[in-house]
């Protein structure tokens, strides 16, 4: 799909629009789950999904629309050069990756070939899924959220919170790499801390499974009084 306005405000606003008519159409809560690297956003969701949120995942749409054969890794090639390829022909996320990290206005090119694809895809995807399921929660895992500042898409924003301590802990163990090199890349990013101020609902993931699914079966209880209120005339789901 092609538009006359790729630029991040005008993808935004298409987005906003496209959700808008879904909310009208089929009467469904949107909620962004998001949080800091190694905070447990996955965990969050699997289990969310599990109460019946069905999911739909930024990060793994990211990689779908730049796979082999996609216009969107055509383009990214074109750009970048041959060196962005491995040698099965998959684009090499982590070569990529280590270019637009150093230089800001590669990083923007790049955000400018795979944001609009991104969002186009999301959209449809939120488009069949609450088609299938009319009067439902309906999640997004959504990684860089605040970042883009894209909250006010959503109506409701979940963030998973961890301390840094542990939060740099867990990123060190899960990634095998020095606790030096984890502080690094949470010092890039923005903070768990700053992440939860735009939060409707925290989970502290920071304690056992248990204690975690506890919150989450609570905020699922307050989600269903969330959506009573958006659609006063539903029943619940």
């Amino acid at each position: 799909m092609t538009h006359t306005d790729d630029t991040p405000a005008g993808m935004i606003g298409r987005t906003a629009i496209a959700l808008e008519k879904i909310r009208r159409r089929h009467r469904c809560l949107i909620v962004a789950v998001t949080g800091s690297i190694a905070c447990g956003k996955s965990t969050v969701s699997g289990m969310l999904e599990d109460l019946g949120a069905p999911l739909i995942d930024l990060d793994r749409i990211a990689r779908e629309v730049v796979m082999p054969e996609t216009p969107g890794y055509d383009r990214i090639i074109s750009v970048f050069g041959a060196n962005v390829v491995q040698a099965d022909g998959a684009l090499d996320r982590k070569a990529l990756s280590g270019i637009v990290f150093a230089d800001e206005t590669k990083r923007r090119r790049l955000e400018r070939i795979t944001h609009p694809l991104i969002f186009d895809r999301f959209v449809e995807k939120m488009t069949q899924l609450s088609a299938a399921r009319p009067d439902s929660v309906i999640q997004a895992a959504v990684p860089l959220l605040i970042e883009m500042n894209i909250q006010h898409l959503f109506d409701r924003v979940i963030v998973v919170y961890l301390p840094e301590d542990i939060q740099l802990k867990r990123l060190a163990a899960r990634d095998n790499i020095s606790e030096d090199k984890a502080a690094a890349i949470i010092a890039s990013q923005l903070s768990a801390d700053e992440k939860k101020t735009h939060a409707h609902y925290v989970i502290d993931n920071s304690r056992d499974r248990s204690h975690t699914q506890k919150q989450v079966n609570q905020v699922w209880q307050r989600l269903q009084q969330d959506k009573k209120q958006l659609y006063p005339d539903n029943d619940v789901q």
